[in-house]
């Protein structure tokens, strides 16, 4: 018997989704069929999988709701192989531009609270697109990662934005567009649940009128490497502040194989905040049956 599911395709800079809205929290898939819808070959293809669930059918948006009650809706996301993940950020805005097109209204200048398994994250509407308000950081130890075309292991920085980062920075943009990320980057000492792995390069200048520019290519957790990535994107303008010290500044672009994206770093009460903002696009509407599968 036909299992018949509706689903968006949307993207944020060639970070794509398949987008599942799901009112009456009624669809359970498992990890096999996520993988399955996600698969490039025999599904829709996808770098994630994006439930979109009112916020009071789920533990962690429950808790979300505790601390914001507008954060009516959840970003139920999923890696493509399956596996949960705690926030993606340019699935945030993708999530973002379904919600404010199919779902509410946002007027310019009002923010959007969604539920994330990172807790409310805050967006609003720009000319790029959709900026969001990913949270405090922290810095999160020292690493070595070996790749399959580096010569010998490079150091990196552990950076948590929500989930798990390490960022390498590279000697030139020859050496990054060289770089062979078909299989997955090792990490030294190694982490428990892994990490999304960034390789940086700074342009030259890298800092023009008190704006930095990097360019990035990452390999994403569960995934693989990706065109985009908005958390390995803050992390790799969080790192590179970091080792160009004081005086560097909290603005940034950051160029990825599929576009580029701001970074904005800001003060607030409980400590230092880190937006980013770019676009966000829903592609094509279709249907797939699960049971096909």
């Amino acid at each position: 018997m036909a299992q018949l599911i509706n689903f968006t395709k949307g993207h944020g800079t060639g970070n794509d989704f398949v987008l599942i809205f799901d009112p009456e929290d009624q669809l359970a898939l498992t990890s096999r069929q996520i993988a399955k819808l996600c698969d490039r070959h025999f599904g829709i293809g996808a770098d994630g999988l994006i439930r979109i669930v009112p916020s009071s059918k789920l533990a962690a948006g429950r808790d979300c709701l505790e601390a914001e009650p507008n954060a009516t809706w959840f970003m139920d996301y999923y890696n493509a192989d399956g596996s949960s993940a705690e926030m993606c950020g340019n699935g945030t805005r993708v999530f973002a531009r379904y919600l404010t097109e199919r779902v509410l209204k946002l007027d310019d200048g009002e923010t959007l609270s969604i539920g994330t398994r990172d807790g409310v994250k805050d967006l609003q509407r720009n000319m790029a697109g959709f900026a969001v308000n990913m949270g405090r950081w922290r810095l999160a130890g020292e690493h070595t990662v070996s790749a399959t075309s580096l010569d010998v292991a490079r150091p990196g920085l552990g950076i948590n934005v929500g989930n798990p980062h390490v960022v390498v920075a590279l000697a030139s943009d020859e050496e990054l567009s060289e770089l062979s990320l078909h299989d997955a980057p090792v990490i030294e000492p190694r982490l428990e649940s892994g990490a999304n792995v960034e390789f940086v390069v700074p342009a030259e200048p890298m800092v023009k009128e008190g704006v930095g520019y990097i360019s990035m290519r990452v390999h994403e957790r569960g995934v693989g490497e990706t065109l985009s990535c908005g958390t390995g994107i803050v992390a790799a303008a969080l790192a590179t502040r970091h080792w160009a010290g004081p005086g560097a500044p909290n603005q940034w672009q950051v160029k990825v194989p599929g576009g580029t994206l701001g970074v904005r770093m800001f003060a607030a009460e409980d400590g230092e905040m880190v937006g980013l903002s770019g676009a966000a696009e829903l592609v094509f509407d279709g249907q797939v049956d699960l049971e096909q599968l």
